[in-house]
């Protein structure tokens, strides 16, 4: 075929652009694991992974099913989506089955499409909702402990409280719970005030195998001080993994910092660092990607995304080229 047709073939279909047809990341890289503080495959190999975040769920139910994610696998490049099960605010906490309903489509989508998922528990106050955390987590891991898709994200955003003596116990407890069903995958647990002091954990790490720490950042808000907190954690052998950043300030809104995105883009390629964008969306705030209206069948199309939409699936894109 000439190349001339074949782009236009490529780039002219009214649905998929399928530019990452043979984009299979689990099919790829297997059962993932720490070797140090470098997250690797099933076979030894390094691995970045790089995707995006879903919105609080009983907020944007509706990009929570296999449409989104084909969408974002097949044009946007993703490796890895976020599933953030909202807690509190009229979330699990009130309404459990339809939360867990809406967490295990997109659970299941993933493994059909060979996406690595993270399964968030997304709240600010687990340690007072640990009976629900540790029964979410022990049933989430016996139906789906044997994926290698699943990773598990057991406390999104601890606020300031201690890190000893209130969220490594609470973390101590739901490693246990999943442990009991799933020996192998990847755990995430969240550090004091909002992700970001990782050198507390540093400083008094978990003892379990497989256990990651989550560092998150908007960068309209957080720069060198933040990446300096960071060096310093993973100086010290603490994994890192970058399950949250906003290309805006804290709050999500306001305009796109490009610069000072690429500057946290160069930073997490440096040390090797998975992460996911916040968020799909089509909230009207400057972090969502999506503008307002859009839904699920769209999410493809160049004119539902924002600016901030187009500079990250550009960024998942040149990702995928290296």
């Amino acid at each position: 075929m000439n190349k001339n047709i074949f782009l236009l073939v490529l780039f002219g279909s009214l649905n998929f652009h399928m530019l990452f047809a043979q984009h299979e990341p689990v099919l790829k890289h297997g059962n993932l694991s720490l070797r140090g503080v470098q997250l690797v495959d099933e076979s030894g190999k390094s691995v970045e992974l790089h995707g995006m975040s879903l919105f609080w769920s009983q907020w944007q139910p509706q990009f929570y099913n296999e449409t989104t994610l084909l969408h974002l696998k097949n044009n946007w490049g993703i490796d890895i989506i976020r599933a953030a099960m909202g807690i509190e605010h009229g979330g699990y906490l009130e309404n459990p089955l339809k939360e867990k309903e809406r967490i295990f489509e997109v659970v299941d989508a993933a493994i059909k499409l060979n996406l690595y998922v993270i399964v968030d528990w997304h709240d600010h106050h687990a340690q007072d909702h640990t009976q629900e955390a540790m029964a979410f987590f022990d049933e989430l891991s016996r139906k789906y402990g044997n994926f290698p898709n699943v990773i598990y994200e057991i406390y999104n955003e601890p606020l300031e409280v201690s890190w000893s003596n209130v969220i490594k116990p609470y973390h101590e407890k739901i490693i246990s719970v999943i442990r009991e069903n799933d020996p192998d995958n990847l755990i995430i647990c969240g550090t004091p005030r909002w992700s970001q002091k990782l050198m507390e954990a540093a400083n008094d790490p978990i003892h379990a195998k497989n256990i990651a720490y989550t560092l998150h950042f908007y960068a309209g808000t957080h720069g060198e001080e933040l990446r300096s907190e960071a060096r310093n954690a993973i100086a010290l052998g603490l994994p890192v993994f970058v399950s949250e950043f906003g290309t805006t300030e804290a709050d999500g809104d306001g305009r796109v910092y490009k610069e000072e995105t690429l500057q946290w883009i160069q930073f997490m390629h440096e040390h090797q660092l998975s992460w996911c964008n916040w968020s799909v969306a089509d909230k009207d705030e400057g972090s969502a990607a999506l503008v307002p209206g859009t839904n699920a069948d769209e999410v493809s199309l160049k004119s539902q995304l924002t600016e901030s939409g187009k500079f990250v699936r550009k960024l998942l894109s040149q990702k995928n080229k290296e």
